[in-house]
């Protein structure tokens, strides 16, 4: 049913920011009432999760990482973004899109990719 894939560079610099896309399929990024959302996986942290951008356009995120984060979407393109800047080793982690709802939570994942941030 929904697709969703997870796309960018996997390979990013220390300071340099980590911009990733998540392209969804077989549903739209603006339906009621779900959510579009980054989640990282890392040994020393386990699954922690970035953000989330709404149907509506309304974003969260981590009170640990919103300093150093952006989700946007682009509506006409059915995908949305994550970047995260200023990135340090301790970003190195694989990236997954989800989608989720309040009720039925996190039931899409991408394929997850990997970035690791190393000079």
């Amino acid at each position: 049913q929904v697709q969703l894939a997870e796309s960018g560079p996997g390979l990013v610099k220390p300071s340099q920011t980590l911009s990733l896309t998540c392209t969804v399929s077989g549903g739209s990024i603006t339906a009621d009432t779900y959510f579009w959302g980054w989640i990282r996986q890392s040994p020393g942290k386990g699954l922690e999760w970035l953000g989330h951008v709404s149907y509506s356009g309304a974003t969260y995120y981590s009170p640990s990482l919103e300093s150093r984060t952006t989700i946007s979407r682009d509506t006409s393109k059915n995908q949305f973004t994550l970047s995260v800047s200023s990135v340090t080793s301790e970003d190195t982690a694989v990236y997954y899109c989800t989608r989720d709802h309040p009720a039925g939570g996190m039931d899409y994942w991408g394929k997850g990719t990997q970035v690791t941030v190393s000079s």
